[in-house]
């Protein structure tokens, strides 16, 4: 008798600290402390161990190439915590793109935020400097290189200190909290 094979589809908020996948030989935490996921199921892309926000998790093949391909150019929306505040030069460097390791970046969509977005404390605080100012910034990417957001930030003078995915296309952190995940539907 045949079964029929389902593809899942999960939101999850990664926290600090936590690694895109279900082991680790290094003991740090993964994946799997936050489960029951099914045992076929992997990461679509990769946030840095000290990156936080949106993964999405499924055990269906195309999605995962579409996702991971650059030739998709698919969106991918960070806010980010800098030191110092932005000039205008900076933030039209960032959007034309800059040179990192030899090649420049495609361009990304960037705005300062006005003010600090409501968001749940990281369980390790953000370093503090007493005469250093920071602001928040909210980037969209369509490629995704290694350590590409935190590079750009310091690219132009202003390092990153803290940085949250939240949106992957038209999929958000809405609703999720730092651990929490939920599964959705293909149409989604």
């Amino acid at each position: 008798m045949k079964t029929s094979f389902q593809y899942r589809y999960f939101l999850f908020y990664k926290p600090y600290g936590v690694l895109c996948q279900f082991t680790d030989t290094h003991e740090r935490r993964t994946l799997k402390e936050f489960g029951p996921f099914p045992p076929d199921v992997y990461a679509v892309g990769r946030l840095d161990l000290d990156s936080e926000g949106l993964l999405l998790l499924t055990n269906d093949n195309e999605i995962n190439h579409r996702f991971a391909d650059p030739a998709f150019e698919h969106p991918r929306t960070y806010l980010v915590q800098i030191e110092r505040i932005l000039s205008e030069i900076e933030l039209k460097q960032l959007r034309d793109g800059v040179i990192l390791r030899g090649r420049k970046t495609k361009p990304a969509e960037v705005s300062l935020l006005k003010e600090e977005p409501k968001l749940p404390p990281r369980s390790v605080p953000v370093r503090e400097r007493l005469n250093v100012p920071t602001a928040w910034i909210e980037l969209t990417l369509r490629e995704g290189r290694n350590r590409q957001v935190r590079r750009m930030t310091a690219a132009v003078g202003h390092p990153t200190l803290r940085l949250i995915r939240s949106k992957i296309g038209s999929l958000s952190l809405d609703g999720l909290k730092p651990g929490e995940y939920r599964e959705i539907k293909k149409p989604e």
